[in-house]
């Protein structure tokens, strides 16, 4: 053996991620030495050939043994070939014979006189042959593990240099097979979860419809032309529109149509981030950095690096983390908690509101300057109530994805029903509808669908049109009779305002939570607080 070759063996073992290359890179290193006649390695791995090994009667466990992965030598004998791995012995039972002990044991085996000690040789012939005066067998030890056998046939002796080199070979062949391995499964789950990523991005879009906006009104038209003329750029945008209209379907649609598309669209909710936590999420902390902090954690803008960070619910952010989101968009650099070095902030920023950022900024409960950072390019969403043209599609988009989703025929919509959602006022907006839809398709039992909404007239003809999801069929039984008494909608909001009003008046201006408006009204407390602000009563009325 030469033991000055092993440190540059070993760098370009180092180098390699492919474990069948590294094994055959292990067995021709240690080959290159011409006095070397033989050197094999063994890896743990389970029992397969059983029936055929000449070594069955031997074997205590056949449940795993030691398989021949890799060989080489310099044979004497014209013609011979070294390379193989599918000889007499390319199976050895664990704590059988000379090999099967060291990786039952876990320790080095040197025999420095292999003909004073024959009785453990199977082929003396060819001991002879070869001329073998050394054997060495070193077990790949990993974290207190064994996970095979180095051995080497050498026509030389061994001093007690080339051992402690050839152990810290063994040692260091372990390492690297064990991190090879863990690079294969890396990949393998980075390939998996690409995959499962590309299934979950068509799901999403299949969902939300971000492959195409459902509805085809003036106002839907607009939003979509804004989207085609700023997705493009690196602009910052500000979605604003009433809770449930789809602001973030909106954000999605213009990730997609960026150059930053296959980066990720990392979402905050700025209204659920505790004031003290504000950093840490926001911009990640290293371990130790305060009381909880076990380990480095990177924050939002590391996690959209290079893509589009969603700030949703901007406007509820307090005023001393207005700054700070100030100051990281100013710069475009930001740093960890518990880190000074500064990290650039590669990311698009994309946010949404239902407030009115203007009054806000009037009143001083929102920063004039952060306000105009956002703002580069503001884009309204108009409220469901004044595109009524849309709700026919986007119905029809629901009930099939709806059934889709609980395995179930498309039931019937007909145009009945269809007007029937078209007169109501949609408080909630897109998501109000989606869950009403998603509701009546469960409950239809194959039958026509049937809408539960609060009883309402129309004040204006029903417009809607349908996509190709479900079509309308006549629904006779909810023709109207042309004499029938109607209600304003003027008369309606009335009814409902004096509704919400008297509820609030016994919640104590309570909107959320036991007793509170939105339970005693029996609705969602997100729809109520949409519906207060849309009819401008306070929570608190006099």
């Amino acid at each position: 053996m030469n033991p000055a070759a092993f440190p540059q063996l070993m760098v370009a073992m180092a180098q390699g991620r492919d474990p069948a290359e590294l094994l055959r890179a292990v067995v021709a290193g240690v080959a290159a030495c011409d006095h070397v006649a033989l050197v094999r390695l063994w890896l743990v791995r389970p029992g397969d050939l059983c029936a055929a090994c000449p070594l069955r009667s031997e074997c205590p466990d056949q449940t795993r043994c030691l398989h021949l992965v890799a060989s080489a030598g310099n044979p004497r004998t014209p013609n011979a070939s070294c390379s193989r791995v599918d000889g007499a012995f390319r199976r050895f039972p664990i704590g059988v014979r000379k090999i099967g002990r060291v990786a039952a044991l876990g320790e080095e085996l040197v025999l420095r006189d292999v003909a004073a000690d024959d009785s453990w040789i199977v082929d003396a012939e060819w001991i002879r042959r070869e001329g073998v005066r050394t054997f060495a067998g070193e077990p790949l030890r990993w974290r207190g593990e064994v996970l095979g056998v180095l051995g080497l046939f050498d026509r030389e002796p061994l001093d007690d240099e080339a051992l402690r080199w050839l152990r810290t070979f063994a040692d260091f062949t372990a390492v690297t097979l064990a991190n090879a391995s863990a690079f294969g499964e890396i990949e393998r789950l980075r390939q998996r979860l690409e995959l499962e990523n590309d299934y979950l991005r068509e799901e999403v879009q299949e969902v939300l419809g971000v492959k195409g906006f459902v509805g085809g009104s003036p106002a839907l038209r607009k939003v979509e032309q804004q989207v085609a003329l700023v997705g493009p750029t690196e602009a910052t945008v500000l979605i604003s529109g009433e809770s449930g209209t789809g602001k973030e379907l909106v954000a999605r649609a213009i990730h997609a149509a960026s150059p930053r598309r296959e980066r990720p669209l990392i979402k905050v909710n700025c209204g659920a981030i505790a004031e003290s936590l504000f950093e840490s999420e926001f911009f990640g902390h290293v371990k130790g950095s305060f009381t909880g902090a076990l380990r480095d954690q990177p924050g939002r803008f590391e996690l959209a690096e290079r893509g589009t960070l969603f700030l949703d619910e901007v406007g509820e952010l307090p005023m001393a983390m207005q700054a700070k989101l100030l100051r990281v968009l100013q710069e475009r650099e930001y740093e960890r908690v518990g880190d000074p070095r500064p990290r650039k902030a590669d990311v698009r920023i994309v946010a949404a509101t239902h407030r009115d950022l203007k009054q806000d900024v009037a009143a001083g409960r929102f920063r004039q300057d952060l306000f105009f950072r956002l703002a580069v390019f503001p884009l309204e969403i108009p409220p469901l109530r004044e595109r009524s043209e849309d709700v026919g599609p986007l119905a029809a988009h629901f009930v099939a994805a709806a059934a889709r989703r609980l395995g179930r025929a498309v039931p019937r919509l007909t145009r009945g029903a269809v007007e029937s959602l078209e007169r109501y006022d949609w408080p909630g907006n897109v998501r109000e509808l989606q869950n009403v839809v998603e509701r009546a398709v469960i409950l239809a039992q194959g039958g026509p669908l049937r809408f539960e909404l609060p009883e309402a007239a129309a004040s204006r003809s029903p417009k809607g049109r349908l996509d190709q999801g479900a079509r309308p069929e006549r629904d006779e039984a909810r023709e109207e009779s042309s004499d029938q008494p109607l209600e304003s909608r003027e008369a309606w909001r009335r009814r409902e305002r004096d509704a919400i009003v008297a509820a609030l008046a016994r919640s104590g201006g309570r909107v959320f939570g036991p007793r509170g408006a939105a339970q005693l009204l029996g609705m969602p407390p997100t729809t109520l607080a949409s519906r207060l602000k849309a009819l401008q009563i306070p929570k608190r009325p006099p």
